[in-house]
């Protein structure tokens, strides 16, 4: 099996309780290693629809919480000596997939640890100050950023001792440079572009996202209002709520829905919509392997993935902005198998490729620079580690 590698592998992630991407990503890594043991906080088979019921899953004490994706968040605390209290002695590998805690695994003496990363911890990182303003009560505020603050102290340690970071797209390289003094190569996540194709376009625009704060969902409401055009909003979430009270006539929420769905939603829309400076976005992708442009903010990974003029097109600022975006852009002008071959370049076939061999370079790195990161990991052993409930190491 292409990706396999002689030792024992451990693959770790943050938590298996839904599926998104995060999660279509890990099973991809976990395609690449099909002997390996898989490693997670907290575990819901049925929530991830049975995608890792043919896996080994190891869980951390937090399991017999019985958390859901609705209620893990209230854990925050204790995740890090979670993932701190995984017993890897006799595995050789071990690769987290990261966008939290997974990162601060720790491996035996004489592994590898590369860890693919989506993003630091948001929470704590760049979204820090938006997450802290949302809380309306001083000392609520004021204990999350304790929080955030002990949990950046405990993550720039945790970073140290990772042998090889891998990220998936120039943003999250330059976050981890920015906040772990870290360099990284960019490996981009993998999309099943070969579950679209394109097809009949309707009249409708497209959102697919979670309905989260931070996504900016609302700018496309609020664009849409002032178009009177279709908007279709595909996705739930803590903001869904305040975003149906804002709709107007011509918008429409879905809520979740099912793979065939959501490829046959993407396959009739006029445009993908993105609203967010994702780190990825595989909604774009995934749009543009159906043939479809995406009209997106002018930042983070649709900068990689979308071509300007060819396969969509860019907006700046607020919901005026989008919509004057929207009514200039001429859809059918737009050839659907430029954004296919598009799409192409990020297709679980390239993937598969280039994950194995970054793992087997950072396998064969010099002994120099493998000592230097087991010296950080050694130094960081020998001290109390009681994740954010108690003192840091």
């Amino acid at each position: 099996m292409e990706g396999a590698a002689s030792g024992r592998v451990a693959l770790v992630h943050d938590f298996l309780l839904d599926l998104r991407g995060a999660e279509r990503v890990f099973r991809a890594i976990c395609d690449l290693y099909p002997e390996a043991d898989v490693f997670t906080a907290v575990y819901d088979e049925a929530g991830t629809e049975g995608r890792f019921a043919d896996r080994n899953v190891h869980t951390s004490f937090l399991q017999k919480t019985r958390p859901s994706s609705r209620t893990f968040r209230a854990l925050l605390p204790f995740y890090p000596a979670a993932i701190e209290s995984f017993d890897l002695t006799g595995y050789d590998l071990v690769l987290s997939s990261s966008s939290a805690w997974a990162h601060a695994v720790l491996p035996a003496e004489g592994a590898v640890h590369v860890s693919y990363c989506y993003n630091p911890f948001r929470y704590a990182w760049n979204d820090r100050d938006r997450t802290l303003a949302s809380r309306r009560e001083p000392i609520s505020r004021a204990i999350l950023a304790g929080l955030f603050r002990r949990w950046r102290q405990w993550d720039w340690i945790a970073a140290q001792r990772v042998d090889r970071y891998l990220a998936i797209s120039r943003t999250t390289k330059a976050r981890i440079g920015s906040y772990f003094g870290r360099d990284a190569t960019v490996v981009h996540p993998p999309v099943q572009t070969t579950r679209f194709e394109p097809g009949p376009v309707r009249d409708y625009y497209l959102v697919l996202s979670e309905l989260m704060p931070h996504k900016h969902i609302e700018d496309a409401v609020r664009a849409f209002n002032r178009l009177r055009k279709p908007l279709v909003v595909v996705g739930d979430g803590p903001d869904g709520r305040h975003l149906r009270r804002l709709a107007g006539p011509t918008i429409t929420f879905t809520g979740r829905v099912g793979d065939p769905q959501a490829a046959r939603l993407l396959q009739g829309c006029r445009a993908l919509v993105v609203t967010a400076a994702e780190e990825f976005g595989i909604a774009a992708v995934e749009a543009q392997a159906a043939g479809r442009p995406v009209i997106s903010v002018r930042r983070g990974g649709a900068l990689e993935t979308v071509e300007e003029g060819v396969t969509g097109a860019f907006w700046e600022g607020g919901p005026e902005d989008l919509a004057a975006t929207v009514a200039a852009f001429d859809d059918g002008a737009v050839d659907p198998q430029e954004c296919v071959a598009n799409a192409e370049r990020f297709s679980e076939a390239v993937f598969a490729r280039a994950l194995p061999r970054e793992v087997a370079a950072a396998r064969s790195g010099t002994r120099e620079q493998r000592e230097a990161v087991r010296s950080a990991r050694r130094e960081h052993q020998r001290t109390p580690r009681r994740g954010l409930t108690g003192p840091l190491g």
